[in-house]
């Protein structure tokens, strides 16, 4: 955990639904938003839309969620960093990766109305 000056650990300050997003999360979500500037979440997964194999793949969006142009190593360095930092994810599905506060999600969830309808 970062020390600030005085030398205590800084508590984390950032949650999701119930349980705390941990340190390491939140260092990735970090990492990722200084690497694809404007981007406040991605969308990671292990198929690329034009190959009919496994490949780590990754969208980015901005706050309104319009798509944010990625290089092919930005595709895919973000991709291997989250689907890494997150092995208990099943990542046979996309998954959103909040670059604000770390939460990740499936994107299908992205999709529901929260009264049920369409």
């Amino acid at each position: 955990m970062p020390k600030s000056r005085d030398g205590r650990a800084l508590a984390p300050r950032f949650a999701e639904s119930a349980k705390a997003i941990s340190t390491h999360q939140h260092r990735l979500a970090t990492l990722l938003a200084d690497m694809v500037p404007g981007a406040r979440a991605l969308r990671v997964s292990q198929r690329h839309p034009g190959l009919s194999w496994p490949s780590p793949y990754s969208r980015a969006y901005d706050t309104e969620g319009h798509p944010i142009p990625l290089t092919r190593p930005q595709r895919v360095t973000a991709a291997r960093w989250v689907i890494r930092a997150h092995p208990e994810v099943n990542w046979d599905e996309a998954h959103d990766f909040d670059l604000v506060n770390g939460a990740m999600r499936p994107a299908a969830d992205a999709y529901t109305v929260p009264d049920g309808g369409r």
